[in-house]
């Protein structure tokens, strides 16, 4: 968060998310947000936001479907450690190289450090000579 943030509520007084100082003086000029919080100082004609407040309800169904998008910081939440050597994860490797074919898939994708990243390069575990220590799947908890 930066200090120039500004939190931007439902209609229904629910969190939405973040957004710059800016886009929240586009939302008040075209009036679909309105001041719920702000600052002693003033941008233009209005008082700098701390926080809007939507006109109108927004259905939020997208954000309950984000957690069953497979990204590259989902799967190092998933891993949690390095699936080859259990060290720091730092980034995400393609079981199958992506070069190969492989795509990023919950059953492809494993955290893992910058090391053993390297290490594995362009090739498969079993070609590189490494062993997983985690058989990569989609989390039980965003099983539909």
């Amino acid at each position: 968060m930066t200090a120039g943030d500004v939190l931007v509520l439902n209609a229904s007084y629910e969190p939405l998310q973040r957004v710059s100082l800016r886009h929240a003086i586009k939302m008040l000029v075209r009036e679909v947000a309105v001041i719920e919080e702000s600052h002693d100082e003033s941008f233009g004609p209005f008082p700098k936001p701390k926080v809007l407040r939507l006109v109108r309800y927004v259905v939020t169904r997208w954000m309950h479907r984000r957690s069953h998008l497979c990204t590259k910081s989902a799967i190092k939440a998933r891993d949690r450690a390095c699936a080859y050597c259990g060290g720091s994860a730092e980034t995400v490797d393609h079981v199958i190289p992506r070069s190969r074919g492989g795509t990023l898939t919950w059953e492809n994708a494993v955290a893992a450090c910058l090391r053993c990243n390297h290490k594995k390069g362009n090739r498969t575990p079993v070609e590189a000579g490494m062993q997983l220590l985690i058989t990569p799947a989609r989390p039980t908890s965003f099983v539909a």
